[in-house]
């Protein structure tokens, strides 16, 4: 007997039958082209030095979390872990000369190295939504804004959105100086996670699980109270679009990003699961990324919005999204000419319509029984040269097999 393979731990198959997750991702499509986003497909893999500059050396990401390894060739390249950095490299690469800002937009696997469980997948997929180009505090909150249409086209309501502001390059310096300091002073409540945030970025400590910890850190300085003028007005900016787009939210001074090439507004969009499980999406302005990885001073904001945590979020509603029927199936009798029926099958897709038929050799009660699990709207019923329609919610109607696509299509 031969050996019977499985998925590997930590990932799972989308099934046709994952109406949920198809109708997600449909949804996703939907919303991004109406707000201008265009999709783009950077590779799998990518040069190691683009995470390891991107998320920080010293980051849960690169330290423990990322799929690595050497090509035949000796380089080392890695799994794509998130979105935004290969869209960063794809826009230094092809997109500058574009009309700026570049909105573009993938849905694609994620690769990170992880205890698996409820929502947390080895390979998950990640909705990226990425507008490079442009400093308007407007984008920031269109790109809030989408993600909130994209939760109410799905049903989702039990969310809240924490926001904040974390300043640039020219206040940040001075408030890490303070939170140094503050931290130096309590040295004692850090524990190991703490002091290894700490050596990526001091601003990572407030990023801990531990509660008694995060407690503690209500105490520290916040960032919020170091921004400078530009800092203050571009956030004031942000929450007056989103009040004007009337999407609610939390000031949250302890959401931060912790590399520097994060700056001014970043978000979090927390669900109803608990821990881990609770943020459905995050994202965050980026105006030194582009710049970090070799391109010009650029600057940029986006997010990133896992697709399990958010069937995770549907779920909790109880929503249950079925898959899209077919328009038409057609039945085949004994007695009928299978090869016209097939030609009125292609031309009815040339025209549009979604066709099926039986290629399982069932009886003639087979197809009706596979008809009506179709979800088909219409059958169409081949006997001889004639066909009978028969379409919910009318009387049966009988046309010559030649003149089917011209009555379900006029």
């Amino acid at each position: 007997m031969s050996e019977r393979f499985q998925a590997p731990r930590g990932t799972h198959d989308v099934l046709p039958g994952d109406a949920t997750w198809w109708h997600v991702v449909r949804t996703m499509e939907e919303v991004t082209a109406l707000y201008g986003w265009r999709r783009i497909q950077t590779p799998g893999f990518e040069d190691t030095g683009l995470f390891v500059r991107t998320s920080g050396e010293a980051s849960d990401v690169v330290h423990k979390e990322m799929y690595t390894f050497e090509d035949r060739s000796g380089r080392s390249l890695t799994l794509r872990p998130e979105g935004t950095a290969p869209i960063a490299r794809a826009y230094v690469e092809h997109l500058q000369r574009e009309p700026q800002p570049v909105k573009a937009y993938t849905i694609a696997p994620m690769y990170r190295y992880g205890r698996p469980g409820r929502g947390r997948y080895r390979e998950h997929y990640q909705l990226s939504v990425e507008a490079i180009g442009s400093a308007d505090p407007a984008v920031d909150a269109e790109v809030i804004q989408l993600y909130t249409e994209l939760l109410r086209r799905l049903g989702v309501t039990q969310w809240e959105l924490h926001l904040n502001s974390i300043g640039d390059a020219n206040c940040r310096p001075h408030y890490v100086a303070r939170l140094d300091e503050w931290l130096d002073a309590h040295e004692d409540v850090l524990d190991e996670e703490a002091r290894h945030k700490r050596a990526t970025s001091p601003l990572q400590v407030f990023d801990v699980k531990n509660p008694e910890l995060r407690a503690a850190l209500e105490a520290a300085p916040k960032i919020g109270d170091s921004l400078c003028e530009a800092c203050r007005e571009h956030f004031a900016q942000v929450r007056a679009h989103l009040d004007a787009y009337g999407v609610p939210y939390v000031l949250d001074p302890a959401l931060v990003r912790g590399l520097d090439y994060y700056s001014r507004t970043t978000w979090e969009f927390q669900g109803p699961d608990e821990n881990a499980n609770s943020v459905i999406s995050g994202g965050g302005r980026y105006d030194g990324l582009i710049e970090a990885i070799g391109g010009p001073p650029t600057p940029g904001v986006g997010f990133g919005a896992g697709v399990e945590r958010l069937l995770l979020a549907v779920e909790n509603e109880g929503i249950v999204f079925e898959q899209p029927g077919l328009d038409v199936f057609v039945v085949v009798a004994e007695d009928g000419d299978r090869t016209r029926a097939l030609q009125a099958i292609a031309e009815l897709r040339r025209a549009g319509v979604a066709v099926d038929a039986d290629y399982a050799g069932r009886s003639f009660k087979g197809q009706m029984t596979q008809a009506g699990r179709s979800g088909a709207h219409t059958v169409v019923v081949v006997r001889g040269d004639n066909a009978a329609i028969r379409r919910e919610g009318h009387d049966e109607q009988v046309v010559a097999l030649d003149n089917v696509v011209a009555t379900l299509t006029g």
